[in-house]
């Protein structure tokens, strides 16, 4: 079986593209570099590309090839929409894929490109429907009781070290990774080994962005990364093997059973399967909750909407959804010369799909910028992407955030948002690793809870 980084297209460092460019190249915002997005969406930059340049040439300068950037709601939906042309294999989901020479530790960049979300046709579908039964709504439902349990547990501590907390911490990051590790079948025993993990990889994006920063906060960080990247392969490589000799009802035994051209997954692709459900799942929700809780402070109109009404609670699930846009980018590659939007793309050229400008695109969601869980079309986002690479996992995280949003307002109905936030450089998704909130309200005090005598 061949794999996707064996055929993959790496970058040829190329400034300009083939055919001649009929949208200005905006200068003040750069796209690729990680740094950039510490502040998040640049919304005023996507308002300028969509209405000057919404399929703009943007360069990488030394970091890699240039790309087409798309903008527009429409466009990104015909983009998604023609697979046949615009490859997700080609060239991976990645803004830029470096010389194989640079690829380290590069049991970790193979794995990245071997898995469902880089494939195409008819392999993509293969691999998609032999994972299904833990994405439809039937096992969705299975899963809800053990979500509801954990929530309450994840408030009562939230609670606990109140009134002030960084729910990123404690809330946002933990409710994600305690489900994916139900469905994928991680013992309770490894669950701490998974979060290590997790933690090391995202330091490792903000390594590449700022290398000194995380070196003044871990200085063992460079030589801890390599040790645990070594140690999370072994584990995955030792679980694999395990559910293929005793397969479980669960995700992990799905994957290490799972076949491609009537052959078993090679070693890369099973690594690569079991990461991506972690790291695609963990994102989306983890930033949704936590993108949500700031929009409330900012929208006092809408928190006392869905307060009064919690059946309101689905569609302002949606409506943060699009504001907050969790999925930054995606990328394709024209697989022949193509046209979009009166501008020719050549073959082998990288299309980069900025969902948080479709998502604002006004000519679809009107007073954009506005939050508005009653507009008719609330479901029309594209947070999830859209046509045959959708996120499989929408329905879990949509049930996620709900019972996440109903503990929340039953307990804590006046959190607020203190300003306070960080935002880790990453291009990929909106990636919110601190957000301090008050839990009763601004400048608010935990109320006493009296004892009352009897007589």
């Amino acid at each position: 079986m061949q794999l996707v980084s064996e055929k993959i297209l790496t970058d040829s460092f190329k400034p300009d593209p083939k055919f001649e460019a009929v949208y200005p190249r905006l200068e003040g915002y750069k796209l690729w570099d990680p740094s950039s997005w510490t502040n998040g969406h640049p919304h005023q930059f996507y308002a300028r590309m969509r209405e000057e340049a919404p399929v703009m040439w943007s360069e990488m300068g030394k970091r890699g090839s240039g790309f087409w950037s798309v903008t527009r709601y429409e466009d990104l939906k015909s983009v998604e929409l023609n697979p046949a042309v615009f490859s997700s294999e080609r060239g991976s989901i990645n803004m830029a894929i470096q010389p194989r020479e640079n690829w380290k530790p590069a049991i970790l960049m193979e794995a990245a490109m071997n898995s469902l979300i880089n494939l195409d046709a008819p392999r993509h579908m293969e691999m998609r429907m032999q994972q299904l039964d833990f994405f439809i709504p039937r096992y969705v439902a299975e899963l809800k009781e053990k979500v509801e349990k954990k929530v309450s547990e994840l408030l009562d501590n939230v609670e606990a070290n109140g009134p002030e907390v960084d729910f990123v911490k404690l809330f946002s990051q933990e409710l994600p990774l305690f489900t994916l590790c139900e469905m994928l079948g991680v013992d309770e025993a490894d669950r701490p080994k998974i979060i290590k993990w997790m933690h090391y990889l995202e330091l490792a994006a903000q390594y590449t962005a700022n290398p000194w920063k995380v070196i003044m906060s871990e200085p063992l960080f460079p030589m801890k990364f390599f040790k645990n990247v070594d140690e999370m392969f072994a584990y995955g490589k030792q679980v694999m093997a395990d559910r293929r000799a005793n397969p479980r009802n669960d995700l992990l035994s799905a994957i290490a059973n799972a076949r491609l051209d009537g052959e078993e997954l090679p070693q890369e692709f099973l690594d690569g399967s079991w990461l991506l459900i972690i790291f695609a799942g963990n994102d989306t929700t983890r930033n949704s909750v936590s993108g949500t809780l700031r929009l409330l402070t900012q929208f006092p109109d809408q928190r006392e909407m869905v307060l009064s009404d919690r059946s309101m609670i689905p569609a302002m699930s949606q409506e943060a959804l699009r504001l907050v846009s969790p999925v930054v980018h995606m990328r394709r590659t024209a697989l022949e010369d193509t046209e979009l939007n009166g501008q020719k793309i050549a073959k082998d050229e990288k299309v980069v799909l900025w969902y948080g400008a479709a998502n604002r695109d006004p000519s679809v969601f009107p007073d954009p910028d506005r939050m508005d869980m009653t507009r008719e079309n609330v479901d029309k986002h594209l947070a999830f992407g859209h046509g045959v690479h959708k996120c499989m996992g929408f329905r879990v995280a949509q049930m996620q955030l709900r019972i996440a949003y109903e503990q929340i307002f039953d307990r804590f109905p006046n959190i607020h948002w203190t300003g306070k936030q960080k935002i880790a450089p990453n291009a990929l998704v909106h990636a919110i690793s601190s957000l301090k909130v008050n839990l009763y309200g601004p400048n608010g005090v935990k109320p006493t809870r009296v004892s009352m005598a009897s007589a």
